[in-house]
C-alpha cells in the first residue's frame, strides 16, 4: 500500500518550545536527524511530518500514515489532544501485522505514567543521565561525547526499526512480506544495565543481516505474564542469545530470580522441548570475562550456569573479549543459514587461491597453470555485502585441499590476516587436514618463514617452478 507520509512524528507543543541554546526546538531538531538517517538507510527520500499537540489533522489523514513516532512525556501523556491522535491511529493500523508505533522517551516517565497503549513498547530513551547526581538533562550538544553513546546509539535503533517496517508496507507483494516472516529468528536476550549498550548493537546488526530479533517488546513486570511472553518468543526462534556481565539484573515481581537467570532457564526448557522435536535450536552464553564488580548472587549465578548440566542444556558457553563472541555468533548463524547437504567434491583436488581484488588480473597466469595441472581453484568472493563474502570465505576454508595465498599490492597485515584463518580452518568446521599452505609473492617474503607455510618469491617464471613443486607434493 501507498502511504501519503511515511513517518508522522507527534508530540506535545511544550516538547517543541526553543532552548535558551537552541536554535530550532527539541522535536524539530530530532526530525531534521531522522529525516537524515532515513534517506541514508532506505536509499530514497522519506516524508517525515510533525503533528504538533494543536495542529489539525483528521482521521481520514491518519489512515494515509505508515508508521507513527510518539514522542512520549509528561506534557504528551496528560494531553487529550495527543492521546486522541495515538488512539486514532491505533485504530487505522490494529490490522497490521508489523510495528507502526514508536515510543520515543524525551524525558523519564515510569510504566504506570504512561498512556496503556504505549507501556509495552520498546523504548528508545533519547535523554541524558548525570552519572554523579542521577538527573536527567536534556542534550543540548547533541554532538558531544555523551550524546554519541546514548542519543544516536538509539537513534540509530529506531531509525533501523522504522526501516524494517517500511520495507515492508511499502509496495510489497503478499509473497514479498510473507517471506520477510519467514526469516531466521533469534531471541536475543534482556541483559543487565550493563550490558544495555551491547545488547543493542548486537540486535542492531542481527536487524541489518536480516534477522528478526526477540523480544520486541517490554517484558512484563510479574513473573507468570514474563514467563508466558519469552515461552512465546522461543517458540519462534532457533537460537537464542544471552549476554552475562557483572549486574544481577531486575527481579520480577512473584520471583526471587533475575529476569536473567529465569530467560536462561527456559531457554534451556526449550532447548530440551526442541530436541524431542527433532527441531533446530542453539544457545550461545556468553560471560563477561571481567566480573570483579559482580555481586555475590550474580557470581553464583554464574558458577551455576559452569556446572548445572541442565541449565547447559544446547548450549555453548564462552568467555572472550565480546568483539571475538560476535565474530563466533556471526559464524554459527553463516554456517546454519547456508548449510546444505556434502555434494560429491568434482574430479581433482581443490586450491583456494586467496587473493584481493586488486590482483585479480595479475593471478590469472598463476591460475591458469594450476588449472592445468588438474586442479580445481576457488576464489574469495569480491561481491555482496560483508557476511555474503565472509559466508563464502568460510565455505573455501573447509573444503580446500591447498591453499595459496597471493601478495601483490596488498599490505602485510592484510597476508597476516589470511594467515591466521587457515590456522583457524578447523575451527570453521573443516574435517580432513590440509596438504600445503603457501605464500607467492614477487617481493621477498622473509618476515613470514616461520608461519609452517612454503614461501614462493620471485617472478613469474621462478614462481611458477615453485609452485610446480608445491602441487606435486599435494598430489602425492
Amino acid at each position: 500500500m501507498a502511504y501519503d507520509i511515511d513517518v508522522l512524528i507527534t508530540y506535545a507543543d511544550k516538547d517543541n518550545e526553543l532552548g535558551k541554546k537552541n536554535e530550532v526546538g527539541w522535536v524539530t531538531q530530532f526530525k531534521k536527524f531522522i529525516d537524515m538517517m532515513l534517506v541514508q538507510v532506505m536509499g530514497e527520500k522519506v516524508n517525515v511530518v510533525l503533528k504538533g499537540e494543536h495542529d489539525d489533522f483528521t482521521a481520514a489523514g491518519l489512515n494515509n500514515v505508515a508508521v507513527m513516532v510518539a514522542i512520549l512525556t509528561k506534557d504528551f501523556a496528560q494531553s487529550g489532544r495527543c492521546l486522541d491522535t495515538l488512539e486514532s491511529f491505533y485504530k487505522s493500523a490494529e490490522s497490521s501485522k508489523v510495528a507502526r508505533v514508536f515510543k520515543v522517551l524525551k524525558s523519564p516517565l515510569s510504566n504506570p505514567e504512561q498512556p496503556p497503549r504505549l507501556r509495552e513498547l520498546l523504548t528508545y530513551d533519547m535523554y541524558q543521565l548525570d552519572n554523579e547526581t542521577g538527573l536527567m538533562k536534556e542534550y543540548v550538544d547533541f554532538f558531544s561525547a555523551d550524546a554519541e553513546k546514548q542519543y544516536w546509539m538509539k537513534m540509530v535503533d529506531l531509525v533501523y526499526d522504522i526501516h524494517e517496517s517500511l520495507i515492508i508496507l511499502k509496495g510489497q507483494t503478499k509473497a514479498e512480506v510473507k517471506n520477510i516472516y519467514k526469516r531466521k529468528t533469534i531471541y536475543l536476550a534482556e541483559t543487565g544495565h550493563d550490558l544495555s549498550i551491547q545488547r543493542n548493537i548486537i540486535r542492531r546488526e542481527l536487524q541489518r543481516h536480516g534477522y528478526v530479533v526477540l523480544p520486541n517488546q517490554l517484558l512484563p513486570p510479574r513473573i507468570d505474564d514474563l514467563e508466558r511472553i519469552v515461552r512465546r518468543d522461543l517458540e519462534e526462534c532457533s537460537l537464542s542469545v544471552h549476554l552475562i556481565g557483572s549486574a544481577y539484573g531486575e527481579i520480577p515481581e512473584g520471583s526471587d530470580r533475575s529476569v536473567l537467570d529465569i530467560q536462561n532457564k527456559l531457554a534451556a526448557e526449550h532447548a530440551l522441548i526442541k530436541r524431542s522435536r527433532k527441531e533446530e535450536f542453539s544457545r550461545l552464553i556468553w560471560i563477561a570475562p571481567n566480573l570483579r564488580n559482580a555481586s555475590e548472587k550474580q557470581k553464583a549465578f554464574i558458577e551455576s550456569l559452569r556446572r548445572d548440566i541442565e541449565a547447559q542444556e544446547g548450549a555453548e558457553i564462552l568467555q572472550n573479549p565480546l568483539e571475538d563472541f560476535k565474530t563466533i555468533m556471526r559464524e554459527e548463524l553463516v554456517a546454519s543459514r547456508h548449510a546444505q547437504p556434502d555434494v560429491v567434491a568434482a574430479a581433482g583436488k581443490t586450491i583456494y587461491f586467496v587473493h584481493d581484488k586488486v590482483d585479480h588480473q595479475q593471478v590469472l597466469p598463476l591460475v591458469e597453470f594450476i588449472q592445468k595441472s588438474g586442479f580445481n581453484v576457488v576464489f574469495p568472493a569480491f561481491e555482496g555485502d560483508l557476511m555474503e563474502v565472509r559466508r563464502k570465505h568460510i565455505e573455501n576454508l573447509r573444503k580446500f585441499d591447498g591453499a595459496i595465498i597471493y601478495k601483490g599490492k596488498v599490505n602485510d597485515q592484510w597476508v597476516r590476516m589470511k594467515v591466521l584463518d587457515l590456522l583457524k580452518a578447523p575451527g570453521f568446521g573443516r574435517t580432513k587436514p590440509i596438504q600445503g599452505k603457501a605464500i607467492v609473492s614477487e617481493a621477498p617474503l622473509d618476515n613470514y618463514k616461520n608461519q609452517d607455510v612454503t614461501i614462493i618469491s620471485g617472478d613469474s617464471n621462478k614462481s611458477i617452478d615453485s609452485i610446480k613443486t608445491f602441487l606435486q607434493d599435494i598430489k602425492s
